[in-house]
């Protein structure tokens, strides 16, 4: 009894760490793509793997090399694989960091910036002291 319990455990544990390859973009054992053509057939090649005892590392090689590597939901081999996965998140981090840190220098050149009665826009000194000193300089 608890080798079936570990055998169904384990169907599942594998069976949503692996994408149908129908295209849907979907979890294998989620799949509800209305006719997949593969979602039935690769379930049934998971539980004849799953029952032939290979282990977890074997089975995901096996369909990697059947339907290639985009199979798999998330990287198992490290190196590259884990690269290739982290790689587009950390950009997208460092484009929205870069994006907001852009976006506020342009809001504090905004506010350094008057227009004169001509029409021309003059950029006052972003220094406090040299600010002070204008205003020394101009006081009647």
């Amino acid at each position: 009894m608890a080798a079936a319990d570990d055998t169904g455990t384990r169907f599942n544990k594998i069976g949503h760490a692996m994408m149908c390859a129908c295209g849907c973009g979907q979890i294998l054992l989620e799949c509800n793509h209305v006719g997949c053509p593969d979602s039935d057939r690769m379930i049934g090649e998971l539980r004849t793997q799953v029952a032939s005892g290979g282990d977890d590392t074997s089975i995901f090689n096996w369909f990697a090399a059947k339907y290639g590597p985009t199979i798999l939901a998330a990287p198992i081999r490290g190196g590259f694989d884990t690269v290739a996965w982290i790689t587009p998140v950390v950009v997208f981090l460092l484009a929205t960091v870069g994006t907001a840190l852009l976006v506020r220098t342009w809001v504090r050149r905004r506010r350094n910036t008057v227009t004169t009665p001509e029409g021309i826009p003059v950029q006052l000194p972003e220094n406090d002291a040299v600010r002070e000193r204008i205003r020394r300089e101009t006081e009647y």
